[in-house]
């Protein structure tokens, strides 16, 4: 293979793989390094190479290492060790050091790699000059062509380099944009997941992130967030989702200018996919009006977010910092009368009073409206009408009479007598001082027949 050949094929892996040429003839020199291992080194020499792109050569060096001598006694210990190895069977090339890890030495002892490392004393004797922590690279002299076995060993290292170093940039290029939504298509289903195709990977998206009222069609392109993106053995493994609240989120912020460049602050957001979200929105910019921003001209915004999110209904909330006001904004559409707090160490209760006409409006269908808002707002919402209200006055009214009752204070045949005048008093309004036990009765039986 001619120069030109060479440095062709190396500049097409780089853009096929999308790999610098850098580590693609690191990749390469590996790999000289492992074939000159099979065919011509030992264990004991630590084989580093260097490949010539221009001129198409390769050069072959040992490096080691230059540490302090080694104590007479650990000499000693390394005669003793071959001693057991060649009885053992095993060659001198086995002995990778001189004491294993799980031998006892004295303190201050260390271990010792023959094959990464060289003692003082040994390098003097090659160069005087050699000092501790010096690089010794003695070249080594190839004695003829790499065999089947080496070239074999050679491409199946290039093949193992190339994809490592290609499934290291994927992970760190998602790994960058984890957190954030991105584009995919729908590239098929194994079993209850759904994998997507994001361009140079393939990301999982588990049941749990489906959307059930969704429709994931293979060639499909959609919008998903990028949940996990972890390393594993096997490569970057990527999660999606279409479930997450975040996905609105990044999808407002894409969509929406101000939203962006934090004129206009999203508060929270509760969602149930598929269905409806409620987005609490604030301006830290007076001059710009967050509902309107967010909704664009002629609701152009809006739409489009509504669009990516496959007609997902979207209600923008503005947030107030007044608990009470925030409550009623996020009943909306429904028009609230009044919000009584009850906060405690357990609980956050608003007790949330409406219209007859506007119940209904305010629980939501299957109670999603009042579910959305106190999760919005993360007070735990309890919805009442006026008429509801009154009905609950009077049965309090009412329990005091039958209390009264119970005690024996309107047994008697004066109490009896006291009821019928109250009864005519009411009709003629004449009697009005009556005693308080047979009015109140009286007055509980009326506003309970009149809330009934």
């Amino acid at each position: 293979m001619s120069q030109s050949a060479i440095q062709a094929a190396i500049q097409q892996i780089c853009q096929e793989k999308n790999l610098s040429e850098e580590s693609v003839l690191t990749t390469i020199e590996l790999a000289l390094a492992a074939a000159f291992r099979k065919d011509f080194g030992n264990k004991l020499q630590n084989i580093v190479t260097e490949f010539d792109i221009k001129a198409g050569l390769v050069k072959v060096f040992d490096v080691k290492t230059v540490v302090e001598d080694l104590p007479e006694d650990y000499e000693e210990q390394l005669l003793a060790e071959k001693a057991k190895r060649e009885e053992a069977g095993l060659v001198e090339e086995d002995v990778q050091a001189f004491v294993s890890e799980d031998d006892e030495v004295e303190e201050g002892f260390r271990k010792f790699n023959p094959k990464t490392e060289i003692q003082l004393k040994d390098a003097k004797e090659l160069d005087k000059k050699y000092q501790i922590g010096d690089i010794i690279k003695t070249e080594l002299e190839v004695p003829g062509e790499f065999g089947r076995m080496a070239a074999q060993t050679a491409k199946q290292v290039i093949i193992q380099k190339l994809r490592e170093q290609e499934r290291q940039n994927i992970f760190e290029e998602f790994k960058t944009m984890e957190g954030q939504v991105v584009n995919g298509t729908i590239q098929r289903r194994e079993g209850r997941n759904v994998l997507v195709d994001l361009g140079r990977a393939v990301a999982v998206m588990p049941p749990e992130e489906q959307i059930e009222r969704e429709r994931y069609n293979i060639g499909n392109r959609m919008k998903f967030y990028l949940k996990i993106v972890d390393q594993t053995t096997r490569g970057p493994q990527l999660l999606v989702s279409r479930v997450s609240e975040e996905i609105v989120r990044r999808i407002f912020e894409s969509e929406v200018p101000e939203i962006a460049t934090g004129a206009i602050e999203i508060k929270s957001i509760a969602r149930e996919p598929g269905n409806r979200s409620k987005v609490a929105i604030a301006s830290n910019d007076e001059s710009i009006d967050p509902v309107g921003s967010c909704v664009g001209q002629r609701g152009s915004r809006i739409q489009t977010i509504i669009s990516e999110l496959n007609g997902e209904k979207i209600d923008i909330i503005l947030w107030d910092e007044n608990p009470i006001q925030f409550i009623t904004n996020a009943l909306s559409p429904a028009k609230v009368v009044s919000v009584a707090l009850k906060e405690s160490e357990e609980e956050k209760l608003a007790i949330v009073t409406v219209k007859d006409d506007q119940l209904s409006l305010a629980i939501g269908r299957g109670g999603q409206n009042v579910r959305l808002a106190s999760r919005l707002t993360g007070w735990k919402l309890d919805i009442i009408s006026v008429n509801s209200q009154n009905a609950d006055e009077s049965v309090e009214t009412d329990q005091l009479a039958e209390s009264a009752v119970e005690a024996g204070e309107a047994e008697s045949p004066v109490a009896d007598e006291e009821v019928k005048l109250a009864g005519d008093a009411a009709d003629n309004e004449e009697l009005i001082e009556k005693p308080k036990k047979a009015t109140i009765k009286k007055t509980a039986k009326k506003a309970k027949k009149k809330a009934e």
